[in-house]
């Protein structure tokens, strides 16, 4: 939403506000010079004002909820602009890195060992790239309400664990401290994998210095109790009501150093609805994220 359309509106309601604050002068000011008797005038000039004061708390009223829509839509505007750029950038490096490996291997000979691990590197670029795709139509499938539950029997320690050792090659077993309970219940796997995945790239994303990520399964009032903590920055008061919406990005787009299109969080928090759970985030002592999910 630009600019000059809500200075316009702005303007447009304090004009509308006064003149109708002056024909309610005027309009009381001719009663008082027709000659009425002293009760009718007064009779009049309390119907003016009652009905003069609903109208005015009616137009008051749709004054702030114009005003509200227009800030929620210049808001989600802002998000959708910084979408585009952060996909771009994340489009573009996992195409570029690929491209690069592919024209090393054509230009040179490689011994097996070089020629392979250039192509495992092309083959996880492809990969991150196929992850951004799969966010995008997750995301769109979410907002056309297309997604079917599929509930099976499912141990999740088992699966957390199969998702966890995804991660080893790249940080190591002691990036991660499970604390994991072997627990059997009935839910859609795709969507509790997909919650896992994104909470876990999260706490990559800000692990902070202690590069270390807690993963707790417990039992909390007989509902199942998942916690993924990260030592890092944690987030902001003012930020923690819209890390679940869509778009939300914390960072500049122009000078963000954490990679992200701004739908993680927000698949996470819809995924956790579908499936019939909560998701709470929680400040972690001395620092960083806690995220709470229960189900």
């Amino acid at each position: 939403m630009r600019k000059q359309p809500t200075i316009f509106f702005y303007l447009l309601g304090a004009y509308v506000i006064l003149q109708f604050s002056w024909w309610a002068y005027h309009i009381i000011q001719l009663t008082q010079e027709v000659g009425y008797p002293e009760a009718a005038v007064s009779k009049r000039i309390g119907m003016i004002i009652g009905e003069g004061l609903v109208f005015f708390l009616i137009l008051i009223f749709g004054l702030w909820r114009i005003m509200k829509s227009i800030k929620k839509e210049h808001e989600l505007a802002k998000r959708q602009h910084n979408f585009l750029l952060s996909v771009t950038h994340e489009l573009k490096t996992p195409l570029a890195s690929t491209k690069l490996y592919l024209q090393t291997l054509l230009k040179r000979n490689f011994e097996a060992e070089k020629r392979e691990e250039l192509l495992q590197k092309a083959l996880l670029e492809n990969l991150r790239l196929e992850e951004i795709v799969d966010a995008i139509l997750i995301s769109a499938r979410i907002e056309n309400r297309t997604f079917e539950i599929h509930k099976e029997k499912i141990n999740l320690a088992d699966e957390i664990q199969k998702i966890v050792m995804q991660y080893i090659p790249k940080y190591s077993k002691e990036f991660f401290k499970l604390n994991i309970k072997d627990t059997e219940i009935e839910t859609d796997i795709f969507m509790f994998k997909t919650i896992v995945i994104n909470l876990i790239e999260n706490a990559i994303k800000y692990a902070g210095t202690e590069k270390i990520i807690n993963i707790e399964l417990t039992k909390k009032e007989q509902r199942n109790l998942l916690r993924i903590s990260d030592f890092g920055p944690g987030i902001s008061k003012e930020n923690r009501e819209i890390i679940f919406q869509k778009f939300v990005r914390l960072e500049n787009e122009e000078t963000r150093s954490k990679k992200g299109t701004g739908l993680g969080l927000f698949i996470v928090k819809e995924f956790t609805n579908l499936i019939g759970g909560e998701i709470e985030y929680k400040e972690n002592v001395p620092s960083g994220a806690i995220f709470e999910l229960t189900f």
